[in-house]
């Protein structure tokens, strides 16, 4: 990989090697490193700790490149792809793309980004989430890229207004729910609920009905 002093090396020779392992059918060795690094720098510009950058670059990379897979015609799964986009990656798109994910299963595939990505994951929100079985800790705000948006079916849009892109053709729906951002776990459950029962009815219109 190209050098960069403001990166530690070994880990990210270790997340090129893996994201190369999976993608070399599809994908050059530049390729893959120019996206690792755009991914990392787009982490990095706004984190605040930056021990696990270089696994969370590695996600986001993987993410991306599948995107492009998808809009190349190089998976061919057929499976619904659903985008979800607030402002800050942090409550709601998280929240809903965890239920998503939970109901759907296997059978689609689903993305969540914001237009102005938070540090962390909202703390009431995973807690919310936890309480009804779904584990969230795990994701990390990150910004929409161009590819993710244009391989997505669907895009949901939750209050990022005019931050959102837009492209000609594709399917948009836009969830008014209110931005759980410095509410308390008391303020989030009815955000939550509101979510899974938008979920579900987006199954439903996919012709996925819900695993539980």
């Amino acid at each position: 990989m190209t050098e960069r002093r403001d990166m530690p090396e070994p880990a990210l020779h270790i997340a090129a090697a893996i994201l190369q392992r999976d993608f070399s059918e599809t994908f050059g060795v530049e390729t893959i490193e120019r996206f690792l690094n755009s991914c990392y720098d787009r982490l990095a510009a706004r984190a605040t700790v930056m021990t696990y950058l270089p696994l969370l670059a590695e996600r986001f990379a993987r993410q991306r490149l599948n995107a492009v897979a998808r809009l190349e015609g190089w998976i061919r799964d057929c499976k619904p792809t659903v985008l979800f986009l607030c402002t800050h990656n942090a409550g709601r798109s998280q929240m809903a793309r965890g239920f998503f994910t939970h109901l759907a299963g296997e059978r689609a595939v689903a993305w969540s980004s914001g237009s102005e990505p938070s540090h962390e994951i909202n703390g009431a929100a995973i807690e919310a989430m936890a309480e009804v079985g779904i584990d969230i800790t795990e994701e990390f705000p990150k910004p929409w890229t161009d590819e993710i948006v244009r391989a997505a079916d669907v895009v949901i849009t939750m209050g990022c207004g005019d931050a959102c892109p837009i492209y000609p053709g594709k399917r948009y729906e836009e969830w008014t729910l209110p931005d759980p951002a410095g509410q308390s776990l008391d303020a989030v459950r009815p955000i939550r609920d509101s979510i899974e029962e938008h979920i579900r009815r987006l199954l439903g219109d996919l012709r996925l009905p819900a695993d539980g």
